[in-house]
């Protein structure tokens, strides 16, 4: 009996310090090369538009791992996206342009906490292994119909 009350308290101790992460009216950061703003917060809400790497913004409300956010610099663009592209990390544009001057595979590298130098580091010390099929993955795109179909067709979760 005490494991099962230890166990839950446990459990409820983990929940609440995964929950809410973040707060309205808290300014974040776009962790992530692009993200897509939506018009909900379903997993398959029609498109409002793209935020890019770097771009600032305001948190309007938090629902479940969804972040109803608006662009700072352009009140008038806003849209839900994943929590997992934000960062409470204040992320700085270079000044040519506002471009962000690293590539895609640096920016992926980054948020996986590598840069080009560790990851030369740890091919060079694992040279028996191939990243080939890795390297294939990550230029796999699944587009939000292509998903949606394979989950209603699976009768699985989140097809709504």
């Amino acid at each position: 009996m005490k494991k099962t009350i230890l166990f839950i308290l446990c459990l409820l101790t983990t929940v609440s310090a995964f929950a809410a992460q973040y707060k309205k009216g808290q300014t974040l950061y776009v962790s992530t090369k692009t993200v897509t703003l939506k018009d909900g917060s379903g997993n398959f809400a029609g498109n409002k538009g793209t935020l890019e790497f770097g771009d600032q913004v305001k948190v309007l409300e938090v629902s479940g791992t969804k972040v109803h956010v608006q662009l700072t610099s352009n009140t008038s663009k806003s849209g839900w996206v994943a929590e997992g592209s934000l960062t409470k990390k204040k992320i700085t544009k270079t000044a040519s342009g506002g471009k962000v001057t690293a590539s895609s595979k640096e920016l992926a590298l980054a948020g996986k906490g590598f840069s080009e130098e560790s990851e030369g580091i740890y091919r060079a010390s694992h040279s028996n292994l191939d990243f080939k099929t890795v390297d294939y993955m990550e230029t796999i795109v699944v587009s939000d119909s292509e998903l949606k179909k394979f989950l209603t067709e699976g009768h699985l979760k989140g097809a709504e």
